[in-house]
């Protein structure tokens, strides 16, 4: 990774593939940076677990690392680039789970 900045104050820049991901993947990356099971993230997103798993292979391989825990620091150390998409959302207010259904989280 790049750094910017001088002496001790050095940042890294985010990764480049962190503007791979679709809008999907950046919410899946945000959720999996606090630590659910693939269970509890197709629970909030309202999707299969399988479809959980594809994202976070997508994610994976978007970002060049080998697990989903590599994955989770990189979505942790880098939140602000990742907007705002489910960090600072409601989780509680209702969604379309993709079966032209209503569910409140």
């Amino acid at each position: 990774m790049r750094t910017y900045g001088s002496g001790n104050t050095a940042r890294q820049a985010p990764p480049v593939g962190l503007a791979l991901l679709s809008d999907r993947e950046r919410e899946v990356l945000l959720l999996l940076a606090d630590g659910p099971t693939n269970r509890r993230l197709a629970s909030q997103l309202g999707v299969a677990e399988r479809t959980v798993r594809a994202h976070l292979t997508n994610i994976c391989r978007k970002l060049n690392v080998e697990s989903r825990v590599q994955a989770a620091l990189v979505a942790d150390r880098n939140r602000r680039a990742l907007g705002p998409a489910v960090a600072g959302g409601d989780r509680g207010a209702a969604r379309g789970n993709g079966r032209g259904h209503r569910v409140r989280e």
